[in-house]
């Protein structure tokens, strides 16, 4: 059964990025894939420390690229603490087919909740190669290709390399509702129809995409590729 990693950035209980989100899992599950959800605002992840430094100098030292070996690194009491924050962490985005993020913009890029994450679960050389990686973002105004905000998307830009340059992963899906503060600021009044038209067009979009790679995995999992247990 193919298995899904939901989480949800924004700090707004009732938010553009956690609707569209959830109308992929809710075709996820209704496809019947399983669904594993963590809520990165509302239980926040911690920011990494000196131990969590440490565990990763070790991994790079002695050249460990297998993800299940990283608990090797664990030689103190602190280093052990770090690793029990980060190990959950590690094990359910090695036991995903699929990574859903669910995030808006903010300040033209990414929460601190999302980053703290993925400075989290982040080693040097790591490879998350063969899963899928979605983005359902909203952003307050228009960025999209042509858009005069276009140079400051930092959000899709940044991720996009991020997964790229560290996890391997260059097809990530990015869906987005853009011009979501033309609901709140009387500048921008004049610019709703075109954001119920983003909204719109993304919730069909991100829908879609949830019954393929659904489809998707399902195929995969009749064939399993062995997976990392992340190790004590």
């Amino acid at each position: 059964m193919p298995r899904l990693l939901h989480l949800d950035a924004s700090a707004r209980r009732a938010s553009f990025s956690r609707a569209l989100s959830a109308a992929f899992a809710e075709e996820w599950r209704a496809a019947g894939g399983e669904v594993t959800y963590r809520d990165l605002a509302a239980d926040p992840v911690p920011p990494i420390g000196q131990a969590w430094t440490e565990l990763c100098d070790h991994v790079l030292r002695h050249a460990i690229t297998d993800i299940g070996r990283y608990g090797e690194a664990v030689r103190t009491p602190e280093q052990a603490a770090a690793w029990a924050v980060l190990r959950p962490l590690l094990e359910e985005v090695v036991a995903a087919d699929v990574v859903l993020i669910g995030t808006p913009m903010y300040n033209f890029s990414i929460p601190a909740a999302l980053k703290a994450w993925i400075d989290q679960i982040t080693f040097p050389r790591m490879s998350l190669a063969g899963r899928r990686f979605v983005v359902a973002s909203a952003r307050g105004g228009a960025y999209g290709p042509g858009a005069p905000r276009e140079p400051y998307d930092h959000q899709e830009r940044y991720l996009r390399d991020f997964f790229a340059g560290h996890f391997g992963i260059d097809d990530a899906v990015f869906v987005s509702t853009e011009l979501t503060n033309s609901l709140v600021d009387p500048a921008l009044d004049h610019l709703r129809g075109e954001h119920t038209a983003s909204r719109d067009a993304a919730e069909v979009a991100i829908r879609h995409l949830a019954r393929e790679l659904t489809r998707e995995g399902r195929h995969r999992v009749s064939a399993p590729e062995p997976r990392h247990e992340v190790s004590q």
